[in-house]
């Protein structure tokens, strides 16, 4: 079948997006989803910085692609095998595929996965097909994903059901703002009732994680960024302090706790952010980054006082997350009103205006934009 979908051929291109267009939306060719696979039609799909840093070469994959992660959409077709959907059911997508087989999905850790790691880098799907393509041949896949798109044929494994009474708008945010900031909070950081938490980087992972701490009962969470805006969102959600990323951050941080958090989760993707990150951290504390900056991007520790002060440092990926398991709970959270995620949406998008919505992200005028296909 015909579908349009916003497609990446070369990375790096100048700012302002909206001038050089580096995503076009193209008719492309999509394939019948083949076995353990399903055709989604797609209702909304999210903004991400992660689409960002594909587009400005922070995180090279290989092009041309078509991109978007973070997507709903109802069920149009069903692979051989696959038959615990059916079509019209409500999908959330997932960005790693998991295989359910190798070591870290026996050990209960999908997010690890690693046929769904190697199937990513490549750009195919799960099965290692690819069922995008050009007249000049395939189009690579983000992440099994590509939700910018009226289509996306993705492995049953990048997708859990979910109520269809959810709007599908708000749906998408699930698939990793959601996941990945309210998953770092309770899986990875297991932030429990009473601590003291900041989050350093409030977009839409940053603020996500900021509902899934109040979510978790802390009793302080100090949210830190540079934008006004965003400190006054944080606030608004609830946020029992804000401070503006710079040098007097950790010092306003450390007063405001009484000598560091138990938990400070970096979502900044940033080198110096993690480092005034871990700088927040009590003795004893833990750090958690989530952010994703450029693969070749280093951090100097202080063994030392990693170990005299018994500190961790974690990495999250995808919030630590069983998407199956998940999803379904923070989703019953926010129909409970617990986890306002809804509140994350700075506005909706048509695909034509993608790449004026990545002008807004880059610079920081937005939280999540959602491309919108059922308007």
């Amino acid at each position: 079948m015909k579908i349009e979908a916003a497609v990446l051929r070369r990375r790096g291109a100048p700012l302002p997006y909206a001038d050089s267009r580096p995503l076009v939306v193209e008719t492309l060719e999509l394939d019948p989803p083949g076995k353990g696979e399903v055709l989604v039609r797609i209702a909304a799909a999210g903004l991400c910085h992660s689409d960002l840093s594909v587009i400005n070469g922070d995180r090279p994959r290989p092009l041309p692609m078509a991109l978007g992660h973070e997507a709903a959409g109802t069920v149009a077709a069903l692979g051989d095998d696959v038959d615990d959907l059916a079509v019209g059911d409500h999908v959330v997508m997932v960005f790693m595929p998991s295989c359910g087989h190798c070591l870290p999905c026996a050990e209960g850790r999908p997010a690890l996965c690693g046929p769904g790691e190697a199937a990513n880098g490549d750009g195919r799907l799960l099965s290692g097909a690819t069922r995008l393509h050009d007249a000049d041949g395939a189009v690579h896949h983000h992440l099994g994903c590509s939700a910018f798109a009226t289509h996306a044929v993705v492995s049953r494994r990048s997708l859990v059901k979910v109520d269809p009474a959810l709007p599908l708008a708000e749906a998408a945010l699930f698939g990793c703002a959601v996941l990945t900031g309210v998953g770092a909070v309770v899986n990875t950081a297991e932030v429990r009732a009473g601590q003291t938490v900041a989050v350093v980087g409030l977009g839409g992972v940053g603020l996500a994680a900021v509902l899934g701490a109040l979510a978790a009962g802390a009793a302080q969470v100090i949210a830190v960024d540079l934008m006004d805006d965003k400190l006054a969102l944080a606030r608004d959600l609830g946020a029992t302090a804000t401070v503006r990323a710079g040098e007097e951050a950790v010092a306003q941080v450390r007063a405001l706790t009484g000598g560091g958090c138990d938990v400070v989760l970096e979502m900044a993707g940033s080198v110096r952010a993690l480092d005034s990150a871990v700088a927040m951290t009590r003795r004893g504390g833990t750090t958690v980054t989530a952010g994703l900056p450029p693969p070749d991007a280093a951090l100097p520790v202080n063994v030392v006082a990693l170990v005299a002060e018994e500190r961790t440092l974690k990495g999250s990926y995808i919030g630590t997350c069983v998407p199956s398991r998940d999803i379904p709970r923070y989703v019953a959270l926010y129909r409970a009103g617990r986890l306002p995620v809804d509140r994350l949406v700075s506005g909706y998008l048509s695909l034509d205006d993608i790449n004026r919505g990545f002008d807004d992200l880059h610079a920081g005028r937005a939280v999540r934009q959602i491309v919108r296909f059922d308007a």
